[in-house]
């Protein structure tokens, strides 16, 4: 009998109940007990609803509060010095909340920890800060806690932790200068072991037979002493404790696949759907007794899944291993949306190729039952839904628009290139008349209340079109008179019409579909709705001209278009797999380039195309980079190939490192680019300062995502930090990111400094 399992479920609820917790929790109106509460009714759940679709183990420990490395690292007790962490104490909540966001209901702020992105995906982790000093311990009891929580509900759970090697892997810190490959970081098992030892040790009194240890930087290229790493790290970790699911995910083994061989655990986890070659090569190092887990269900992805295919590739194996094979999504299903049922806004056809968490999970079960000896009614009859499903998809007309068709086939020809930089900053800074050191921001202003019931009475038809646009123009007036008052030099209109950078686009895009409940976890309470590309890109009219044109006759300051970057667009939507991804890429491009070209001759001279997701598409395997990176910037280059001279082009790119790919980014060929540099102190410059980046630069100076205010003289510091590294005649001064989360006390605060900041160093 093939068993079923899942490895991690979506934690936010089908209505981000977490996300709403969260934020009342943090402006004092829920106490720590309701939120407690909250999480454990969401456990309950979420639990129930794996159980329900079969699975044999239902995982324990995939909840978190922000991150499941932030989870794991406060349990380690690996919480660094700055945030008061006393002795032998357990690590609290707030302490938590502290090291993501530099703030909580108790304790006192401080600068929050880095964040970046998880592998490859739009989720974000907290990175551990890591120091050779560092005593590890059990400083938190949520593990232990939330398997006995299953347990009294009746569950057979199966714990997920984070492997040592993988933690280790994500983590940073001022002894460890060579990026995640620094050898010196191996020396923390030492102290790291012991602790897993102690975890593995606690889980089995508690009854549990299988632990699910997620090691992803298996799929990574590994520097031999890292590969070495495994065998000594497992065979210490096997020598007592419930089996071990070594588990891996977003891609295939490849050469590290010698590093099972021998390797002393009881299962491996394999991502079939990103990486199905890598079937064949386990035949050689996996034992008859151990278990085979195969990731055949998209957990990154939200489209039916092919169950005749998978069938046909793995019912050998079912039919050899029995209950020695295991079947699940092929990663954690935190990266899709909780349940399709709830979206009846959805056509009936639409609707019919897609899958959610719940779905997933049901397609699972599907599929065991389809591998047994004499398959059940419903079982067939569930394949049969599943088979029309996928050929009405096929050869529905609304995947191909002809025109659309016909313009790619002559986009090789379409112009990509500008004259050399030297040459359009002098037409631009003739335009704009710039001071050194010019002040912007990234884009958006805060997201208040009003606005956001502005454009829910508006879309309910509860509102007008004239009084949602006076509105909207109101609120554009009032942003642009701020930026004024404290002497912005590059202003923004703020962008009040739209609720998401990617969903607003799509929604005025051809080939789009939206859901009302297809929420994801970007990080903490930052929930996404990715838009569905399920067909052809087109745009239908103009996007975004008569608000920014509107911005612009407001003031004599030049004022930016905002747009967000083909790449972007395509890494935080759910894509179609029927075509290549640089397809998809190059239709996007098209179409945000008509959209420039009509910025321009409506005036805008400065239109930015965010690239925050530029790094996020990166193939995990460097390998891969160059036939990635090539359509990548060509895409951004074909949206950006209209402009004239002297408008001048912005990009933004946040949570990067910008060292390997630094080429890339100057092939882009931006005249300016902002990132992120606060959280890393300005040491993401290094990339642009060893390769002689020729464009202008905006380093961020303060983090929008903690509600910290910047002191004047921190971001002065910052600013010099910057100057030292690149000639202080390309720099531009500018936050992090934009403000849309932020409300506008600390925004204006904020901002204010920044102002002040430049203005001390335009003069010193």
């Amino acid at each position: 009998m093939t068993i079923t399992h899942s490895l991690g479920f979506p934690r936010i609820g089908v209505q981000r109940e977490l996300k709403r917790a969260q934020e009342a929790y943090w402006a004092g109106s829920l106490t720590a007990q309701e939120l407690e509460l909250t999480g454990q009714e969401l456990r309950a759940r979420h639990w129930q609803i794996q159980a329900d679709s079969g699975l044999a183990h239902v995982p324990v420990g995939d909840f978190a509060w922000y991150d499941q490395i932030l989870e794991w690292t406060t349990f380690l007790g690996a919480v660094p010095a700055r945030f008061g962490q006393h002795g032998q104490d357990d690590v609290a909540l707030d302490t938590l909340f502290r090291m993501a966001r530099g703030r909580a209901p108790t304790g006192t702020p401080v600068a929050a920890c880095e964040m970046t992105k998880w592998f490859d995906t739009n989720y974000h982790y907290i990175v551990p800060e890591l120091a050779p000093e560092q005593e590890y311990r059990i400083a938190r009891s949520y593990l232990f806690d939330q398997v006995r929580e299953a347990q009294a509900l009746g569950h057979q759970v199966k714990p997920v932790i984070p492997g040592p090697l993988t933690w280790l892997w994500l983590g940073k810190g001022d002894a460890f200068t060579d990026g995640p490959t620094d050898l010196g970081k191996l020396a923390l098992l030492d102290q790291l072991l012991p602790v897993y030892q102690q975890v593995l040790a606690q889980l089995q009194a508690l009854g549990v037979e299988w632990v699910q240890i997620d090691e992803p930087a298996l799929v990574m290229d590994l520097p031999q002493a890292w590969r070495d790493a495994y065998r000594r790290v497992y065979q210490a970790l096997s020598a007592s404790g419930p089996s071990v699911l070594l588990t891996t995910y977003f891609g295939g083994l490849e050469d590290n696949v010698s590093v099972l061989d021998g390797l002393p655990v009881q299962g491996l986890h394999i991502d079939l759907v990103r990486a199905p070659e890598q079937l064949d090569s386990l035949a050689s190092v996996l034992g008859d007794d151990q278990v085979l887990s195969l990731g055949v269900i998209d957990g990154r992805n939200i489209w039916r899944t092919d169950l005749d295919q998978v069938k046909s590739q793995v019912a050998a194996l079912a039919a050899q291993r029995g209950n020695k094979l295991w079947l699940a999504p092929s990663c954690s299903l935190l990266h899709v949306p909780v349940d399709l049922a709830v979206e009846h806004e959805l056509d009936d056809e639409l609707r019919s190729w897609l899958s959610f968490a719940v779905q997933k999970l049901d397609e699972l079960r599907v599929l065991a039952a389809a591998l047994k000896a004499s398959p059940d009614t419903a079982s067939l009859q569930a394949l049969e839904v599943q088979r029309v499903a996928l050929e009405q998809r096929r050869n529905s007309p609304r995947i191909h628009n002809p025109v659309v068709q016909q313009r790619m086939q002559g986009v090789a020809e379409l112009n990509r290139g500008r004259p050399v930089f030297a040459k359009r900053i002098q037409a631009q800074q003739h335009k704009l008349g710039l001071p050194a050191y010019p002040t912007t921001t990234i884009g958006s202003f805060p997201q208040t209340s009003e606005i956001r019931v502005l454009r829910r009475d508006w879309r309910s038809g509860a509102l007008g079109d004239a009084a949602y646009q006076q509105g909207i123009r109101d609120e554009i007036e009032k942003v642009i008179r701020f930026q004024e008052r404290i002497g912005l030099d590059v202003l923004v209109h703020g962008e009040p019409e739209r609720n998401d950078m990617v969903e607003y686009f799509g929604e005025l895009l051809g080939g789009f579909a939206f859901t009302q409940y297809g929420w994801v976890q970007s990080y903490g309470s930052r929930c996404v709705k990715p838009p569905v590309i399920f067909g052809d890109v087109v745009r239908l009219a103009p996007m975004t001209v008569a608000w920014s044109g509107y911005a612009q006759s407001l003031t004599a300051k030049p004022v930016k278009g905002m747009l967000t970057g083909p790449v972007t667009i395509l890494q935080w939507s759910f894509v179609r797999d029927d075509q290549p991804r640089a397809t998809t890429c190059q239709q996007l491009a098209l179409a945000l380039r008509d959209e420039i070209e009509d910025l321009e001759a409506a005036g805008i001279g400065i239109i930015q195309i965010d690239e925050p997701a530029f790094r996020e598409g990166l193939p995990l395997r460097r390998a891969s980079w160059a036939a990635y990176l090539d359509w990548a910037v060509d895409s951004f280059r074909l949206s950006t190939g209209i402009v004239n001279d002297e408008t001048q082009i912005h990009t933004h790119m946040c949570y990067s490192e910008f060292n390997d790919i630094i080429e890339a980014i100057a092939a882009m060929d931006a005249d300016v680019i902002t990132i992120e540099t606060s959280r890393s102190k300005m040491e993401l410059l290094s990339a642009f300062e060893n390769f002689q980046y020729p464009n202008d630069i905006g380093p961020g100076v303060y983090d929008i995502h903690t509600p910290n205010v910047p002191k004047e003289s921190w971001m002065v510091d910052l600013m010099k930090k910057a100057a030292s590294r690149l000639p202080p005649e390309r720099l531009w001064v500018n936050p992090d990111c934009g403000l849309k989360t932020r409300g506008w006390p600390e925004t204006e605060a904020a901002l204010t400094a920044m102002v002040s900041a430049a203005h001390a160093l335009r003069y010193t």
